[in-house]
């Protein structure tokens, strides 16, 4: 057995895996792996094993039929929670206690993850009645404001992704089940800005979500507020939206995502 050996083989793995992740990601849509090879300087044979391993953990995807990766929802996640993270954690649940103060509802940042929004941070109002719902929480996104938000600014190919394999489980009689008029309004969603959720997944709630973009206009989250119906209007829900993207730009810059 050789120690120093294994150990460089491991690390020069290692490497050539973060490679392939640094060069998807620096690619505004899918990429295939003749551009990844010549790019990388690696053999298909040893990329092709790669991907797959990579492609196994989540974090590439692989389009359907095609020979080209994107970023995969794991990694995604990860590099969320990175951002959510230590010193970066106080400033950016002020950017969401300042939001609450102003709007006077709770609001919370998330993220989709499979078919789920899930809230990465989450500051209650204090009114009543209220709406408690703890970080960590997961929710159907195809029935969220949050969730409608983030996939209608998520790069063409992975939003296409979602949307053909969601489950659109009704839960109330608004929620929207049929996977033609749900493409139809997230294509609404991404023209107007922001998401609205009228009774879909609970009856008297409604809900308004906005994207927080990165520096190439796709969605690394999204920021949510939530309110009964009897404070919250549905014609007052774009001035809430203008609210929210005021403060999902205050995020993005507290990410370093901005320009």
């Amino acid at each position: 057995m050789h120690p120093k050996k294994t150990d460089r083989n491991t690390n020069s793995t290692l490497s050539k895996a973060m490679n392939i992740l640094g060069a998807i990601v620096d690619q505004p849509q899918s990429v295939g792996v003749p551009d990844l090879a010549d790019r990388l300087g690696m053999s298909r044979q040893s990329l092709h094993r790669l991907l797959a391993q990579l492609e196994a953990e989540g974090l590439i995807i692989k389009m359907p039929n095609r020979e080209r990766y994107a970023i995969g929802e794991r990694f995604s996640k990860l590099a969320l929670d990175t951002m959510c993270s230590a010193n970066k954690g106080i400033p950016l649940r002020a950017v969401l206690q300042t939001l609450v103060e102003e709007i006077g509802e709770g609001c919370n940042l998330g993220v989709i993850s499979g078919q789920d929004f899930v809230y990465l941070e989450r500051v209650e109002a204090i009114r009543t009645p209220r709406i408690y719902l703890e970080t960590g929480t997961r929710i159907p996104a195809h029935c969220t404001s949050g969730g409608k938000a983030m996939l209608a600014f998520l790069p063409d190919p992975v939003r296409a992704r979602l949307i053909k394999t969601m489950t659109l489980q009704p839960f109330t009689n608004n929620t929207i089940t049929s996977r033609k008029e749900f493409a139809m309004e997230i294509v609404n969603i991404r023209e107007r800005g922001f998401a609205v959720a009228v009774q879909e997944f609970a009856d008297g709630i409604i809900g308004v979500g906005v994207p927080v973009l990165g520096s190439d206009g796709e969605a690394l989250a999204s920021l949510a507020m939530h309110a009964p119906m009897a404070r919250l209007p549905v014609e007052n829900a774009p001035d809430v939206a203008g609210k929210l993207q005021v403060a999902a730009r205050n995020i993005a810059e507290i990410w370093d995502v901005a320009d």
